[in-house]
């Protein structure tokens, strides 16, 4: 832990408090963007977490950015941070200038082709992603792509250049199709990855959606547990009996599990580690989800499926992160092949390092 992860902690749980509430999760679903939440935190500097002062941000590591999401998540928090604090490190491996104010990513799936391609005096960049956070509520696109020859290639466009087609997962957040119909970017807008290759994009992908996942988990938890000491059935809370105590410990279990793995992730990640503990991180999460969104509608019986109750805004944000940057089942292909390769002796390392 940093020395800045326990302020950052409380000041961003209290941002959150103040301008996450049910109302303004509502109306983002409807369509209506957070302005007065994304000013709170990039006024502080929340949405430059993770990037080093030098460069414009406001210093931290992966371990801030993530317990950042983290609350962000438990909260379901509206905004494109992910993308936004992902898109301005991709920015600052390039050197490019940081971007203000809320960005997205290109590409948002692995089967998303972009292409640049090098004109007279300029370049032009070319392509078609699907289910792109946030597209519609943003002015700048960071882009990553390859030229013909197979090098990696940084850029940002602006979306009045796109061509933006309007979409939405279960959560009402927008993922959008956009195009890119061959915009020309000037060569100071240019720059080459470096050593950041789309592998890395990919997987510090998937740590973002472990860490807000996890928080989703650990606000079900809360709303689960409250419930189950206030409601009562035959002169007692329904936490007293047997059965519901038995689930809600299922319940405590999974969410354990899955903030521990998400934060083993991180910090295996940069201490220079394999994907392996991301896929062990994504699957935990994904399986948790499932189990953890099951047992709290059941104990919050009807309850749990009204517009006026808080559960469903955490519960269809898991069942729609769960799927991004690769779902449990995509990362146990992955997983089982590596362990497939290895000799038992480095199975057994593998699993208990």
């Amino acid at each position: 832990m940093s020395d800045i992860q326990p302020m950052l902690v409380d000041t961003a749980t209290k941002i959150m408090k103040d301008f996450c509430t049910k109302e303004v999760i509502n109306k983002a679903e409807e369509g209506e963007f957070p302005h007065d939440l994304w000013e709170a935190l990039e006024e502080t500097g929340m949405t430059s977490i993770g990037i080093p002062e030098d460069i414009g941000g406001v210093g931290g590591d992966l371990e801030d950015a993530m317990s950042l999401l983290k609350i962000s998540g438990k909260f379901a928090a509206p905004i494109p941070l992910a993308e936004t604090l992902l898109a301005k490190l991709i920015l600052s491996f390039a050197r490019l200038p940081l971007l203000n104010g809320p960005l997205s990513l290109l590409p948002a799936q692995n089967n998303d082709q972009i292409s640049f391609r090098k004109t007279d005096d300029a370049w032009a960049v070319s392509g078609k992603a699907q289910y792109v956070p946030w597209a519609r509520d943003v002015k700048n696109i960071v882009v990553f792509g390859a030229t013909s020859a197979g090098q990696m290639i940084v850029s940002y466009v602006s979306t009045d250049d796109c061509q933006i087609t309007q979409g939405q997962n279960l959560a009402g957040e927008p993922r959008d199709e956009v195009m890119l119909p061959d915009i020309l970017i000037d060569n100071d807008r240019i720059a080459p990855s470096h050593n950041l290759m789309g592998e890395d994009i990919w997987n510090r992908g998937a740590l973002t959606r472990t860490a807000l996942m996890a928080g989703a988990l650990e606000n079900i938890l809360e709303l689960t547990l409250t419930y189950a000491k206030e409601r009562e059935q035959f002169g007692r809370p329904i936490g007293k009996f047997q059965a519901v105590k038995q689930q809600l410990a299922v319940l405590a279990g999974e969410v354990t599990a899955s903030g521990i793995a998400a934060d083993a992730a991180v910090s295996a990640y940069e201490q220079g580690g394999q994907n392996q503990e991301i896929a062990m991180a994504k699957i935990q999460v994904g399986e948790a989800a499932k189990a953890v969104t099951n047992i709290a509608h059941q104990v919050h019986g009807a309850m749990g499926f009204t517009d006026e109750h808080p559960l469903h805004h955490s519960t269809r944000r898991l069942w729609s992160w769960q799927d991004e940057y690769g779902s449990e089942s995509e990362w146990a292909e992955l997983l089982g092949s590596e362990i497939l390769e290895n000799s038992s002796e480095q199975v057994w390392s593998m699993v208990t390092d």
